[in-house]
């Protein structure tokens, strides 16, 4: 199956969910029977941030052991999302355990840290899956298992509700045609543009380029030139710079750049520097050092100009949520997909990028975590 007809098959199993197909018992009702908890829950509901509930609620009293698999955790947004996890957990006295695995963008070792946590006897995994649908048969594996399994942001496919509790995220198209249809207007609806994704053929990536192509489809002067998926950076910003250093050699003239992930962006904007090119329009989630870059650099290219959405690092403790409202027999009606909005636009007054100089470029000032804990992750 091509990589465009798996995602319109994901995007139809979604649009099922979210159409109201799947749902549960009432929220902080528990059968006691946590062996059919996942069809307790009410999977793919749509929701805000400020409907996220206190993590005591799903807590139960059994002793449990959790783990966060991570498909990747090399840079700044991984770092901060595992914290976020472990704070999580650690406000639940009966977790008795909180594993951790990195798989380094490494799909085999993704399977096999999965694999190894079920041998472990892990109550609760909770994942980032970076390698798409090849993690459905192991994910489906711990399943059965009796493992409660919660990916989030990256999806396996499958379906939630069946093959693992649920899949909790943004709406990843919508956020990527939310930022696309902001740049091309910042642009004047003409020019060329690029998307920037990560670590290749991740399906997080190949969601966010679904929704800039839905964008771009409405602006005929605008023409996006990477035509076969998003630019892969690994969503660092050393990589981010020498790619784009690429596009500039290649391209010549970039008007705009829509990119998924802000900490990596910064290395684009280090590579336009170096080139002597001017600063293109540019949106991506928030980072400490996007917005401040955008202010070392407003007075000198008036016509550079940012967007972002939250980078929405707190979704993993919803996950978390999920997975032990499973394990312990108790639904949990949260929002499973969250609607994001822009937070930053440098085109107006009312949303001006944030540059918090007391912390460090790599902070994430929507993330979740506070200033003293940003200030001690990045010691």
């Amino acid at each position: 199956m091509t990589i465009k007809k798996r995602n319109a098959l994901v995007a139809l199993s979604a649009a099922l969910l979210l159409g109201g197909c799947a749902t549960g018992a009432p929220a902080g009702s528990g059968s006691g029977d946590a062996s059919n908890a996942a069809q307790q829950q009410k999977v793919g509901v749509v929701g805000t941030q400020d409907q996220i509930q206190d993590v005591k609620k799903f807590c139960g009293t059994k002793p449990l052991t959790v783990a966060f698999a991570d498909g990747f955790g090399g840079n700044s947004w991984r770092k901060i999302t595992r914290k976020l996890f472990e704070e999580e957990a650690a406000k639940c006295p009966n977790i008795t355990k909180v594993l951790y695995t990195d798989a380094q963008g490494d799909t085999q070792k993704a399977i096999s840290d999965l694999n190894s946590l079920v041998a472990q006897k892990v109550d609760v995994i909770v994942t980032f899956v970076d390698g798409g649908e090849a993690l459905l048969p192991t994910i489906k594996k711990a399943t059965a298992a009796g493992v409660k399994v919660v990916p989030f942001v990256g999806s396996p496919g499958g379906t939630p509700g069946k093959d693992y509790v649920d899949f909790v995220s943004e709406d990843i198209k919508t956020y990527g045609s939310a930022l696309a249809e902001w740049t091309v207007n910042a642009m004047h609806g003409k020019g060329n543009l690029v998307m920037l994704g990560g670590i290749a053929g991740n399906s997080y990536s190949q969601g966010v380029y679904q929704g800039v192509l839905d964008a771009v489809k409405k602006h005929p002067d605008v023409k996006l030139l990477n035509t076969d998926g998003p630019v892969a950076t690994d969503w660092e910003p050393g990589k981010t710079q020498q790619v784009v250093a690429g596009l500039i050699t290649k391209y010549g003239a970039i008007d705009g750049i829509v990119s998924d992930y802000g900490g990596g962006s910064v290395g684009g904007v280090r590579a336009f520097i170096a080139a002597g090119k001017p600063l293109p329009v540019w949106s991506a989630n928030d980072s400490n050092e996007f917005g401040c870059l955008w202010y070392q650099y407003k007075a000198s290219q008036p016509s550079y100009q940012i967007a972002t959405e939250s980078s929405r690092n707190w979704i993993v403790n919803v996950a978390l949520h999920k997975g032990l409202a499973a394990a312990n027999g108790i639904a949990d009606d949260e929002p499973s997909t969250y609607d994001l909005k822009i937070i930053e636009d440098s085109t107006g007054p009312a949303k001006q990028p944030k540059c918090e100089k007391s912390l460090p470029p790599d902070a994430i000032l929507s993330s979740g975590l506070s200033v003293p804990d940003l200030q001690a992750l990045f010691k």
